[in-house]
């Protein structure tokens, strides 16, 4: 459970050097198209009001993103800090995404987890997401 000095809030420009380098932290992987700045910079100037931190003590501990294109929402690049998992904050960035998106009513809810993840994946069940019987597909656009 969520201690009372966790705070759930909207992202705010001050708490992007830390999503930042959360982000990093947690996707060392990630493929070039999903550097940090890079999702802060086409995200932000949406204006959607759909990401999200958990701060503790003043610190950013954990972020999410979420989009709605009017059919599906999304969530992406859900992070908490190493030595905040298993507190409840993903749980409680995840619900605050999901009130955001149901108030915009956003009838269901999709994510992508990489199959070399699978702590991801029992995250997500444990909080109620299954498995959709679908192929994900994506392809790279070139830069315009």
């Amino acid at each position: 459970m969520v201690d009372k000095m966790t705070k759930i809030r909207a992202y705010a420009d001050a708490d992007r050097v830390a999503v930042v380098a959360l982000w990093r932290e947690a996707f060392p992987g990630d493929p070039p198209r999903n550097e940090p700045n890079a999702i802060l910079d086409r995200k932000i100037p949406l204006g959607d009001g759909l990401v999200f931190v958990a701060e503790h003590g003043g610190s950013v501990v954990a972020a999410v993103v979420a989009g709605y294109d009017g059919y599906r929402g999304w969530i992406y690049h859900l992070a908490v800090a190493a030595g905040w998992r298993r507190e409840g904050i993903g749980t409680a960035l995840m619900r605050e995404a999901e009130a955001a998106l149901a108030a915009r009513g956003c009838p269901k809810v999709n994510l992508q987890v990489r199959t070399s993840n699978p702590e991801a994946v029992a995250f997500y069940e444990a909080i109620g997401y299954s498995t959709d019987a679908t192929v994900s597909m994506g392809r790279v656009l070139p830069k315009a």
